[in-house]
């Protein structure tokens, strides 16, 4: 499978596939070319998935850096900087870097969907202008139907057994409007409304209901900082004040944070800060500590909702 008919530097192909046959015919043939032309090259999918491609790379499967994408993505919005950039940016000599990443699974809830097919809208912006290849398989005889449309709208490129064809409906900034819906906390949800002087209190609050809740040990520290970085977000960045909630949803606690202000970019805690860059990394922070992060702006504000172990 080559990518060749593209003329921009980074190419997002998608990979429609169908049994384990099509899915190794489709990465591994893909993953040689690029080693072949001495082009770093990474895999990013769920295990059983990995274990297909070690199997069809053979020996050169040593060439190959493999992430499970189940624990390094399990948060979609930190597998833009903590797997895509990280892999890409520690090669800045490469001619070209060639990455798998399966963000998409069969068993990937109905909460959780929205933030993969943003994140893969987001690719495009994150990566343009790079040399990277980025393709992104799907299981065509798993997943809904509603998965692989919207596929076709953050991918300019499709693959499949038949070939590779342009995507007619490609529009990721379409997608990224899409799936900025409402965040609605349940009623029941615990409410603590907040401004600059009162940020400790809101830590105080989360605290003393998480561990109510039975949150303790690492999983009570990181929702502590999460709070922390949200909260201080909305005074700093957002119209100077906002309302905590807090709940617990199957077996994670949930806190979010509303405020009035908008949040202009998209990239907003997926984008690797600079080293010199001050301050600018709490909502990446919240990334990487979070199962999940999902984000609604608009004009009434926006509500950013973690979700981390119970």
């Amino acid at each position: 499978m080559s990518t060749a008919t593209s003329h921009e530097p980074f190419v997002h192909p998608a990979l429609f596939y169908r049994g384990a046959d099509q899915y190794v015919a489709g990465t591994v043939p893909f993953l040689t070319e690029g080693l072949d032309a001495g082009e770093p090259a990474a895999v990013a999918a769920p295990p059983d998935r990995l274990e297909l491609i070690r199997e069809g790379l053979g020996e050169r499967a040593a060439e190959v850096r493999f992430i499970d994408m189940t624990q390094a993505g399990r948060n979609p919005g930190r597998i833009i900087p903590s797997v895509l950039r990280r892999f890409a940016d520690a090669h800045p000599g490469a001619r070209r870097v060639r990455i798998i990443g399966e963000p998409i699974w069969r068993g990937r809830s109905a909460v959780e969907y929205p933030a993969c097919v943003q994140h893969e809208a987001l690719i495009n912006a994150a990566f343009t202008g790079r040399a990277v290849t980025i393709l992104c398989p799907y299981d065509a005889g798993q997943l809904e139907q509603q998965a692989l449309s919207d596929a076709l709208a953050t991918h300019p490129l499709v693959l499949d057994a038949d070939g590779e064809t342009a995507s007619t409906a490609y529009s990721p900034e379409l997608i990224i409007a899409r799936y900025n819906e409402p965040l609605l906390a349940p009623l029941s949800a615990a409410a603590f409304p907040f401004a600059a002087r009162t940020l400790p209190d809101a830590r105080d609050f989360a605290v003393s209901l998480a561990r109510s809740l039975g949150v303790a040990g690492v999983s009570l520290g990181d929702l502590e900082l999460a709070v922390a970085e949200l909260t201080t977000n909305s005074v700093v960045h957002g119209a100077g004040s906002g309302t905590l909630r807090i709940w617990a949803e199957n077996d994670r606690i949930v806190c979010e944070v509303h405020d009035g202000g908008q949040l202009n970019d998209p990239l907003a805690g997926r984008r690797p800060p600079s080293p010199t860059q001050p301050g600018g990394r709490g909502l990446l922070l919240v990334h990487q500590i979070a199962d999940l992060v999902r984000v609604h702006t608009g004009p009434d504000g926006t509500t950013i909702r973690c979700y981390l172990p119970g």
